[in-house]
């Protein structure tokens, strides 16, 4: 499902050569390890898409828009929503496929919008987003001029809804990988811009995962990191002690001034606090391309502040760090 020539095209810089290298074995290790039982159903239903024109793909919206009406029949665009709403469930966009609106759990918008005027212009930029979920702000990335963005993420059924939008947007240098961080080469030294956004907490040594991220990084490349945080002072640390908001997988929540020093410690230079927004409902939600739990469920009825566990709802810091 990954056009391994296209793919190894858009890395050709010299600094990825020891990634080029070992690449298609990875990509090839990885689908084979891969035992989910729904794979061969979800690849079924993307070989089952119609080939379409798509006459414009616009990717400076807030709903990535793929098509126009008049690309496809209303059998077609029948056919199409039926097979992709068997890809759910659906939790970041939107996009709008043949006019047909994938009204994703998170409106990632949201978060791309709070960064995309105070990053360094994208523009012939070569780009790793890592836990790029499936691939919604790659898109973002590719529309705002990067010459190649390089996304991963273990998730087989994410990169199986970026594979559906593929097919329909066509062959853009953007790709998604069935790929860990772990998978990626240590010091690379080779991208221009790399993203970590929603991954830092998922982390058992944030420290480690901040290295990880600077070696990826050209000398003075820059860093996007994007987080959950709690309110508080230097050297104060949220490490739940089983759950928080209902996800078993989250180990520790900096304050803003820890996480700055974090970075400070792993070498990073011109560290910038861009933005910390609380998390909203208008932002992430249950829809019926998402129909499971979502953030109002795992929050305080009586509370909002507080998550169903007592802990301090989710906020979101984004920061901004040169290698």
């Amino acid at each position: 499902m990954i056009d391994i020539n296209l793919l190894l095209a858009a890395m050709s810089s010299p600094a990825l050569s020891a990634w080029r290298t070992i690449l298609p074995a990875q990509i090839s290790s990885a689908y084979s390890a891969i035992q989910h039982g729904d794979l061969p159903t979800w690849r079924a239903i993307i070989e089952a898409l119609p080939t379409l024109h798509s006459a414009s793909i616009q990717l400076d919206n807030d709903s990535i828009v793929i098509g126009r009406p008049e690309d496809a029949t209303p059998q077609q665009k029948e056919q199409v929503e039926t097979l992709l709403r068997k890809l759910h469930p659906w939790r970041k966009g939107p996009y709008q496929v043949h006019t047909i609106p994938i009204d994703t759990e998170w409106r990632s918008d949201f978060k791309w919008n709070r960064l995309r005027d105070s990053i360094t212009p994208l523009n012939n930029r070569l780009v790793l987003d890592i836990g790029c979920g499936n691939g919604y702000h790659c898109w973002r990335m590719l529309g705002a001029g990067a010459k190649a963005v390089i996304g991963v993420d273990p998730t087989v059924l994410n990169v199986m809804q970026f594979n559906a939008v593929k097919h329909f947007a066509g062959n853009h240098p953007v790709f998604i990988l069935p790929l860990g961080v772990e998978d990626i080469p240590r010091e690379l030294l080779a991208f221009d811009t790399v993203f970590s956004m929603g991954v830092l907490y998922h982390r058992k040594s944030p420290l480690d995962h901040l290295l990880e991220l600077k070696g990826f990084l050209r000398k003075g490349g820059e860093l996007v990191l994007e987080t959950l945080v709690i309110d508080g002072s230097l050297g104060q640390t949220l490490l739940p002690e089983g759950r928080y908001a209902k996800m078993r997988n989250v180990w520790f929540i900096p304050s803003p001034p820890t996480l700055a020093a974090w970075l400070q410690r792993c070498g990073f230079k011109n560290i910038r606090l861009l933005d910390i927004s609380r998390t909203s409902i208008k932002e992430q939600r249950s829809t019926d391309w998402m129909a499971f739990q979502s953030l109002s469920d795992f929050l305080d009825p009586n509370n909002p502040k507080l998550t169903c566990e007592g802990l301090p709802a989710p906020q979101r810091a984004i920061f901004l760090a040169n290698s």
